[in-house]
């Protein structure tokens, strides 16, 4: 583990700060029973947590590009009231958080998931208050891949020394997001992702807890 210690680590939210599996597969479901298509099972609908909705449609479904917005649109009708809180914040999330602010680290996310709904999904459970910015994509799908909100996170927070920041997440567009922009990441085994997603994308970390990605950060070796 290495002793350097990170100023800011930006956070990917679905998956490493919360467990939004629940919404996210009902939502999905929903959105594809409107559209009379048929249901995948469980095993390859969990392909949908972590990519952006557009993506996943296309890459897991096989839609075209106006079927995935249209699916895309039906998924938010349920998310937006509904799904959105069918969600829960990892255990010992809350405390890797203070323990960072604590320690003087500026926090971000880096999320696919809309602005709005990140905003409200942190907000509901007490968490915004430990972030100094949200980085989030947004509806127009403008800004949606992990690249993009990355690149739009980074930007707004004036990094310009690489070294300086981490990305933590679960997914491999965590780990290639933040190797595009020449930054370390620190891959949860506590989300969705797994150990051979991690190694093949070369994550520079893997942790089992919350506690553990906190100890990167601050470059404690235990």
């Amino acid at each position: 583990m290495s002793t350097y210690r990170y100023n800011t680590a930006l956070f990917d939210l679905d998956g490493t700060l919360t467990d939004s599996a629940e919404g996210i597969l009902n939502c999905t479901r929903y959105a594809l029973d409107k559209m009379g298509q048929q249901i995948p099972p469980d095993n390859v609908l969990k392909g949908f947590l972590g990519p952006p909705l557009v993506i996943s449609f296309l890459t897991i479904c096989g839609m075209t590009e106006e079927q995935a917005k249209e699916a895309t649109r039906l998924f938010r009708v349920r998310y937006t009231d509904i799904g959105l809180f069918e969600n829960r914040p990892y255990d010992g999330v809350r405390e890797m958080l203070e323990r960072l602010k604590a320690e003087g680290i500026r926090l971000a996310t880096a999320t696919s998931k809309p602005e709005d709904y990140a905003v409200r999904i942190l907000t509901r459970f007490g968490l915004i208050e430990y972030f100094d910015f949200v980085g989030a994509a947004t509806f127009d799908e403008s800004r949606h891949d992990k690249i993009a909100v990355l690149g739009y996170a980074l930007d707004k927070l004036g990094i310009k020394d690489k070294n300086e920041a981490v990305m933590v997440g679960d997914r491999s567009n965590d780990i290639d997001g933040a190797h595009h922009y020449g930054l370390k990441c620190i891959a949860v085994r506590y989300g969705y992702g797994n150990d051979e997603e991690f190694r093949s994308h070369r994550a520079d970390y893997i942790v089992d807890t919350p506690d553990m990605a906190a100890d990167v950060i601050l470059g404690i070796n235990r």
